[in-house]
């Protein structure tokens, strides 16, 4: 009954998928895990991941015995998900860019994937396009810049929505790149940035995977025994707990924060 459900990212992006799943399963214990020693996952090799995630979750199983894993983490689920979940006893549930509903409400039939450097150059995200937008022009742009300025928000950091603007607008640019009316936030940390992005381009709907990924996990979970009165949570960090990200944290319901 008290075992929790698993939550995974290099940072804190995955509170954008924590936060609708805990209104699916208010009464969950969660264990959030940020692999922070090694962020940010989008401008590291393939190999380097695919060996890292795997390694990293044995070991937090063993020690927090979840009833779950998310990987939170766009570029972790498209480079090391199958190795995952062959290391794995347990369910694991990745995160995927939402390339199939981008698709279907797309009136131009240009849309746009804005992720990290290393998801928007994987293979899954070229069969995704063929299977799911076929008639599309899916264009693609890779964001380091995106990812810290989340983290920075999530901190108490002034962000402006010209930064967001910046750091998203070589998307836009590209050939067809005016035409765009969907992007595909394909990184969990960009919905925290969701409001700064379709304030600098309007006309442009902004769609990731949260909401799907919470049912998925509230389904594999049904009809399991939660633990009764206020749930527990904790945050677990790889290299020294970020102490400006504990109001957030709280914010969430991860009251304890603890390193790896």
């Amino acid at each position: 009954m008290d075992a929790p459900l698993l939550f995974f990212d290099s940072g804190i992006g995955g509170l954008s998928i924590l936060g609708p799943t805990r209104a699916l399963l208010p009464h969950a214990p969660i264990v959030y895990a940020a692999d922070n020693a090694a962020f940010p996952y989008g401008t590291r090799s393939e190999g380097e991941i695919a060996a890292r995630v795997p390694a990293l979750l044995g070991r937090l199983t063993e020690r927090v015995h979840p009833r779950l894993v998310v990987i939170a983490c766009n570029t972790a689920s498209t480079i090391a998900l199958d190795h995952v979940r062959a290391a794995l006893d347990i369910p694991v549930v990745g995160t995927v860019p939402a390339i199939k509903p981008a698709a279907e409400r797309s009136k131009s039939r240009v849309i746009g994937v804005l992720g990290t450097e290393a998801t928007v150059r994987q293979p899954y995200v070229d069969d995704l396009s063929a299977q799911f937008a076929e008639d599309c022009i899916v264009l693609r742009h890779g964001s380091a810049q995106l990812v810290e300025l989340a983290e920075r928000r999530l901190a108490g950091e002034e962000v402006s929505e010209e930064e967001a603007a910046e750091a998203a607008r070589p998307l836009f640019e590209k050939e067809h790149g005016e035409k765009i009316d969907v992007v595909v936030l394909a990184c969990t940390h960009f919905p925290l940035l969701a409001d700064h992005l379709a304030k600098a381009f309007p006309g442009t709907d902004f769609i990731d995977g949260s909401q799907g990924i919470a049912r998925r996990i509230a389904h594999l979970t049904r009809g399991q025994d939660w633990p009764a009165g206020a749930p527990s949570g904790k945050a677990i960090f790889t290299g020294p707990a970020p102490e400006a990200l504990r109001p957030a944290l709280e914010r969430f319901g991860l009251t304890e924060m603890l390193t790896l």
